[in-house]
């Protein structure tokens, strides 16, 4: 484990101080990179992994890469924001070997990181909130190279304080205990499935994208997840359709189509078998909590 983690590489992109409105209400937001707010003033709400999590003053919240996550902002709020890519290992993810919390409350050296990190890095401000305006490669690759201006002890100290802000985050437990040793294609496929649940997703299709056999990649997958594929593909439907019927006013064969489900009666059937509750029920409890 000593080994992997210190093969851990942060890159900054983007760091800056915002004051934003009821205009921060994005849908939809799955990225490449990990983002992290530090809250000063106000109140918003940021929804991923199937929690809604209150943006308060004075906390630091992290969403990790390619996990679905939506925003909202009612009246007003400001925030330190950093986004920053990280992988270990020739490109495995921090997040499939360690469990993370996503909300901490700051200590008296965390509001000295934010600011000293954009002192350092004080050209790196996203200049329109709206992730659809920056989140694709080639404005990442324009953002990863300006990583170059900056000289050895700047580079130094900036990956620095990634490491010490990324690592309040981390507890104590090992992700996929008893299971198998992380892979990279099964990692790389657990993002291809968070960002196409919307699609059909097959087995062949899977398998081909690690160039391994249909029997290979089903053994493999159970050996690091403990479950096969299909059912892993059809609690992240569940669970993106949970997220979905709690934070939009979609309809319920929107949301059916969203996570992958043609059919309603299949959808409802389905997440019923998971959460004991039709969509509507569940959606009806959520609202009356």
């Amino acid at each position: 484990m000593l080994e992997i983690l210190q093969s851990l590489r942060l890159t900054l992109l983007n760091t800056g101080y915002a004051k934003l409105n009821a205009l921060w209400d994005f849908d939809n937001v799955i990225s490449p990179f990990t983002r992290m707010y530090y809250i000063t003033k106000g109140a918003a709400k940021v929804y991923h992994n199937n929690q809604v999590f209150d943006l308060k003053p004075n906390h630091i919240y992290i969403v990790p890469s390619y996990t679905y996550a939506r925003y909202t902002c009612d009246d007003y709020h400001e925030q330190y924001y950093i986004s920053f890519l990280e992988d270990i290992n020739n490109g495995l993810s921090i997040y499939s070997i360690k469990d993370f919390v996503y909300e901490i409350e700051a200590d008296q050296h965390c509001l000295y990181y934010f600011e000293r990190l954009l002192e350092l890095n004080k050209n790196r401000k996203i200049k329109n909130s709206n992730p659809k305006t920056y989140d694709n490669r080639p404005t990442l690759q324009d953002f990863i190279k300006q990583n170059n201006t900056l000289n050895t002890k700047e580079l130094l100290e900036t990956q620095g304080i990634l490491t010490t802000l990324l690592s309040k985050f981390i507890t104590n437990h090992k992700l996929n205990k008893g299971l198998g040793s992380p892979n990279k294609a099964i990692h790389n496929i657990q993002n291809y499935i968070n960002e196409n649940l919307h699609a059909p997703i097959t087995i062949d299709e899977l398998a081909n994208k690690c160039h391994y056999s249909n029997d290979y990649f089903s053994k493999l997958f159970y050996k690091t997840h403990g479950i096969r594929p299909n059912k892993y593909i059809q609690i992240k439907r569940i669970e993106r359709a949970q997220l979905l019927l709690l934070t939009t006013s979609s309809s319920l064969k929107e949301i059916a189509q969203k996570v992958g489900f043609e059919n309603l009666a299949y959808f409802s059937r389905t997440f019923k078998k998971h959460t004991k509750k039709t969509p509507a029920a569940f959606r009806k409890e959520q609202v009356t909590i």
